[in-house]
């Protein structure tokens, strides 16, 4: 008996093909928002004016499977689990040295352009050597106070992946 109607329109001119495609996407779906992209809710000001808070975004964990995390990366950190991370952008690299002076990041001792900066408040750090598996962590606004922005070392495997946009 031939479908007719809204019943056609759903289902198509094939119901078990139809079905079938959509087992497939929900397959992929499932699998493609619970291990490749991560869905995160920013909470907090560390990021603006590049991440909102009340924003969502998504985390690649695949971005570092084959290269390996640069300079300027926004990236999810996992502090104690996979439900709890801070969003923050790469700004030292294994082996450099890094500090900041009256607000103004040092990379072995020379200033780093940060476009991204829009405010900064005269923050201060000692230089800190970074080992060979450890990156600088900081947020983007800076025209906040050091002490209630979280910051610094983090090692390479707590790193989950790098933010889409």
């Amino acid at each position: 008996m031939p479908l007719t109607g809204w019943k056609r329109l759903v289902a198509g001119r094939n119901p078990k093909s139809t079905l079938v495609r959509a087992a497939i996407l929900a397959v992929v779906l499932v699998v493609v928002f619970k291990f490749i992209l991560i869905p995160v809710h920013v909470k907090g000001i560390s990021m603006e004016p590049t991440y909102h808070d009340g924003g969502v975004n998504f985390i690649n964990r695949l971005a570092y499977r084959w290269g390996k995390p640069r300079r300027g990366d926004v990236v999810a950190v996992r502090t104690s689990g996979i439900s709890i991370m801070f969003l923050k952008r790469i700004i030292g690299l294994p082996g450099e040295t890094v500090a900041i002076s009256k607000g103004v990041v040092l990379i072995n001792g020379a200033s780093l352009n940060e476009p991204y900066v829009k405010s900064r408040a005269l923050w201060e750090e000692t230089p800190r050597t970074l080992s060979n598996d450890e990156y600088f962590l900081i947020g983007d606004n800076r025209g906040m106070p050091q002490e209630l922005h979280e910051h610094g070392r983090a090692k390479a495997n707590r790193l989950v992946g790098k933010a889409l946009w």
